[in-house]
């Protein structure tokens, strides 16, 4: 039965965590993750409800070799996140400093991209790879989605606060960070449904530059791994959006039932049966 949920360069879990709630196995993937005695082939990693936190140096091709094997024939979806360091546009002031120390740095970074689609079309399932708007357009394809976090929004009530960070990211994802989409598997983008995005007012020293914010950019700075972690963490509007366009809601448990076999995801939205 395919009711495991992958995610690839996945920190905090947050991609996962409405697969998780309906039931869904799903397993995080991460070098930042603890590390156990265990390895991959095996459910070695720290458990969070429905969530496995697996340390795993996915740089290395034999362990995306290993998920593919442990997972083939069991996973209807994945995600994935690969580093974006030297490939964001963001980042493009440092570019010719880091390609006279690597001539190939960015290529290298694309190639970490182009594998995680490879994971994803040996598993046989929905996939969708997240990356900002840089040098991937370039030197891999074009994307197929864009998107802002405030776009899925409504998808969260309305007295949301961020569970993990809610110093720096505004309730109900009320903020703007151009995210790009590149999709596989039979991926259905899910409908928005949009909340008004919240800014910030700095003075800047290149007046020409503009002084409104994201929250997240105004609130975080530097290359800290706290910083990446924050600004890559996976808009929860958004993975409740995905998960309820491309989950399959069958009831599988009949010992069970939740409303009468009906599960409530809030904004209106009811389930009929989901996977436990």
């Amino acid at each position: 039965m395919r009711n495991q949920v992958i995610s690839l360069y996945d920190y905090t879990g947050e991609a996962l965590r409405p697969w998780a709630e309906a039931g869904y196995s799903c397993y995080a993937y991460d070098i930042q993750h603890e590390r156990f005695a265990h390895d991959i082939q095996h459910d070695g990693g720290r458990m969070e409800g429905n969530i496995t936190y697996v340390y795993a140096d996915l740089y290395n091709s034999d362990t995306l070799l290993e998920i593919i094997a442990r997972h083939e024939s069991k996973a209807c979806f994945m995600s994935a996140f690969p580093p974006c360091t030297n490939l964001a546009v963001s980042g493009s002031r440092w570019w010719k400093k880091k390609a006279e120390a690597n001539p190939h740095f960015q290529t290298e970074a694309a190639l970490h991209v182009q594998r995680c689609m490879l994971v994803g079309t040996a598993l046989g399932c929905p996939f969708y790879i997240e990356n900002p708007i840089g040098a991937l357009t370039r030197l891999w394809r074009k994307f197929d989605y864009t998107f802002n976090p405030c776009d899925f929004g409504g998808y969260l009530p309305e007295d949301d606060v961020h569970p993990r960070y809610p110093e720096v990211i505004p309730p109900r994802d009320a903020y703007r960070k151009k995210t790009c989409l590149w999709t596989g598997g039979g991926f259905n983008m899910p409908r928005p449904n949009a909340v008004a995005h919240e800014t910030l007012t700095y003075e800047r020293k290149d007046p020409k530059k503009g002084k409104a914010f994201s929250p997240v950019h105004g609130k975080t700075g530097g290359k800290s791994l706290r910083t990446k972690n924050i600004r890559s963490a996976t808009p929860r509007g958004f993975a409740k959006a995905v998960f309820l366009a491309n989950a399959d809601h069958t009831w599988v448990n009949t010992e069970e039932s939740v409303l009468g076999g009906v599960r409530d995801y809030g904004n209106g939205v009811i389930v009929k049966g989901y996977i436990q």
